[in-house]
């Protein structure tokens, strides 16, 4: 019995220990997509209000937003029924205007890979993703954001706050913080960009508060409401070329 006793007690305590850190930021990328592969919600919508400063000129407006497991980010800008707004993949943007894709870009959303592909796709497609902010995935260094423990990826110095970098919470093994020029035609232009006030949300965590930085002052803030997980879009929703049905989105439909 005592032997029994014993050795419950030994697994227990394996249990609470801490967990290794990863020995490099691919591995901490594999960490995150084993944590919650198969979990991670396919779909969520949300109404973002979208608070930008330019020039001292601060702007206000709502998006329609809706995210599509692993790779497909639909925004509708204003009202939808007007057919305004832009469809993203990881590596490229489709623009709309009055339902009809107007211009496209190999310039794709940089936080794809982070708050959906990571958790669903082979690990060799989320690093081609993220390949051209050239994060250096070698240097891996813990430190605490807003109370929190992380796993800093691409610094190796605590008062860096220019080399590009991704900030991981240790226990939610989510991003919480991405410094980047994500804009390839401006590289000296670094973003420093917070993800804050995480809520669960089917099966994964949806970060309901981001601020964006450049050079210390906030260029755009974007506070979510009404978000839903696990929507169900028909497959052309995220579709350019077959935009309709924006009014999908909107809060408190049927």
């Amino acid at each position: 019995m005592a032997a029994k006793v014993a050795l419950v007690a030994l697994v227990v305590a394996a249990s609470t220990l801490p967990a290794q850190a990863p020995k490099d930021g691919r591995a901490l990328l594999e960490r995150m997509r084993a944590a919650y592969v198969g979990k991670w919600f396919k779909t969520v919508t949300f109404t973002q209000q979208t608070i930008r400063t330019r020039n001292g000129v601060t702007d206000t407006t709502t998006w329609y937003e809706a995210l599509l497991t692993p790779d497909r980010l639909r925004i509708d800008i204003g009202d939808p029924k007007n057919g305004n707004g832009v469809i993203y993949t990881a590596d490229s943007l489709y623009v709309v205007r009055e339902g009809v894709v107007t211009r496209s870009l190999a310039n794709g959303n940089p936080f794809l890979p982070f708050v959906a592909g990571v958790y669903a796709q082979p690990i060799d497609t989320t690093l081609r993703q993220i390949a051209p902010y050239k994060f250096d995935l070698t240097r891996l260094r813990s430190d605490t954001w807003e109370h929190r423990p992380v796993y800093v990826v691409g610094s190796s110095a605590p008062g860096d706050t220019t080399s590009p970098q991704l900030w991981v919470d240790k226990e939610r093994l989510v991003l919480v913080r991405m410094i980047a020029a994500f804009n390839p035609a401006q590289p000296a232009e670094v973003e420093d960009v917070w993800l804050m006030d995480y809520r669960p949300l089917s099966g994964g965590w949806l970060a309901v508060k981001v601020d964006i930085k450049r050079g210390g002052e906030i260029i755009q803030r974007e506070v979510y409401s009404d978000w839903r997980g696990h929507v169900d879009l028909p497959p052309h929703f995220f579709v350019a070329a077959k935009w309709s049905g924006g009014a999908l989105m909107r809060p408190g439909r049927g």
